[in-house]
């Protein structure tokens, strides 16, 4: 049995894959980091409180009990930069997203270090989202992968001014039919900012699964965390959460609609 994730089985072939939800760093590598990085501040805060209601529905659920600081989930092994050209985390990260060193000066990982993180996190968590999708797709025909991630509605790093709310992505059309992404983009979802492939397009996850033409719809959505959260204190704000949660929940139930339709 692994313990580096949870994984509960819904009745429905939709599966929800939080990669970044994860908190947890293990001693032998947190004795090699600064205080940053115990502090695991580029975390996607709350996802489990924020997707409560999705079990009720019967969609599956994956996440890491580990930090992405440990390894990032959402990255391929090789190393690919999935943003050609951008400032972009490594595999396994060596700064936060506001360039803060993550480790003492000469503690960073090396490349047998990364393997062994390889072996012990990447590998069973992506084994377990392989198997769970592809026993949904012989059972049901067609599945519905959602990659759930947050993020501080400012991040120079990545990108200029403030984070549009509701950041969908499907690999420019690659990672999911027209029709799923037709449905999201209706959705009634005002107050909240809304772009399709805007600076998250999907990571690794939802490009390396997402699989239309074999009937595997994979979609991200990168929620900015001033929907939910006091971004300064990184607390969660119940007004603001119970406020997003409702169009949350529209989206998530579009998607379980849509794994459901014949």
């Amino acid at each position: 049995m692994n313990t580096s994730y949870d994984l509960s089985t819904g009745n429905i072939a939709m599966l929800i894959s939080m990669p970044h939800n994860g908190q947890l760093i293990p001693d032998n590598i947190a004795s090699k980091m600064t205080s940053i990085g115990h502090k695991v501040p580029d975390t996607d805060w709350y996802m489990d409180k924020l997707y409560d209601f999705a079990q009720d529905l019967g969609i599956s659920i994956i996440k890491p009990k580990y930090s992405r600081y440990v390894i990032d989930l959402n990255r391929n092994i090789d190393g690919v930069n999935l943003y050609p050209g951008a400032n972009s985390t490594e595999l396994c990260p060596t700064t936060a997203f506001d360039l803060s060193p993550l480790y003492i000066k000469g503690k960073e990982p090396d490349e047998a270090e990364i393997k062994r993180r390889i072996e012990c996190y990447w590998q069973p968590y992506h084994q377990a989202l392989q198997n769970t999708l592809g026993d949904m797709k012989a059972k049901y025909g067609k599945v519905v992968l959602l990659d759930a991630h947050s993020i501080l509605s400012h991040v120079p790093r990545f990108f200029e001014g403030q984070l549009p709310d509701f950041n969908f992505g499907n690999a420019d059309g690659a990672s999911c039919s027209s029709e799923l992404i037709d449905k999201v983009e209706q959705l009634d979802l005002s107050p909240y900012s809304t772009v399709v492939n805007g600076r998250f397009k999907g990571g690794y996850i939802t490009r390396g699964y997402g699989c239309p033409e074999n009937n595997i719809h994979a979609i991200q959505l990168e929620l900015s965390q001033r929907t939910y959260m006091d971004e300064s204190n990184e607390q969660y704000n119940e007004l603001k959460a119970e406020q997003v949660k409702a169009k949350l929940l529209a989206f998530v139930q579009s998607l379980a609609d849509f794994s459901q339709d014949k």
